[in-house]
């Protein structure tokens, strides 16, 4: 791991994901190493083999797998979380349809470099040697005032 001083890791590089529309190879600045096999899976509530782990929040033993989760992998699934289906729907089918617009639309709401919400990379980006194989949409209360940069017609549902 590269060591960056604080004025090196906050650049407009390390928000902009890569634009998955224009590449016509594989880049080298996101070639990770492969790592070992047994980091691939941990132990979660019931399902062994799970890659990504999934956590039930009902289980006793909750607060240790999360913090094995994130020790391990940096993400989890949680299930008996008690959010209603249909909201998480309704999430889902507007996540697929942000993610569906053209990198060119996503950067209009493109999270500032001194910013915490709005499309990019993850901030931990700068930390690592390599760029991420991700886009995110960060969200801190409302997210209102972006969707109507990118739906201007048809923002009211965000509200």
């Amino acid at each position: 791991m590269t060591t960056h001083s604080k004025n090196d890791l906050l650049t407009d590089d390390h928000i902009t994901p890569i634009d998955f529309e224009s590449i016509d190879g594989f880049p080298e600045s996101h070639s990770w190493p492969q790592f070992d096999e047994s980091l691939n899976k941990i132990q979660t509530h019931d399902l062994k083999d799970s890659l990504i782990p999934v956590i039930d929040l009902a289980s006793p033993n909750a607060k240790t797998l999360i913090s094995q989760a994130c020790e391990t992998w940096g993400v989890f699934q949680v299930v008996n979380h008690g959010v209603p289906f249909e909201l998480v729907k309704k999430v889902e089918s507007e996540s697929r349809r942000l993610f569906a617009l053209t990198t060119h639309e996503k950067c209009k709401v493109l999270r500032s470099v001194d910013g915490a919400t709005g499309y990019g990379s993850p901030k931990l980006s700068p930390f690592f040697d390599k760029r991420m194989w991700h886009e995110g949409f960060t969200i801190m209360g409302s997210c209102v005032d972006d969707a109507k940069v990118l739906w201007p017609h048809e923002y009211q549902r965000f509200w």
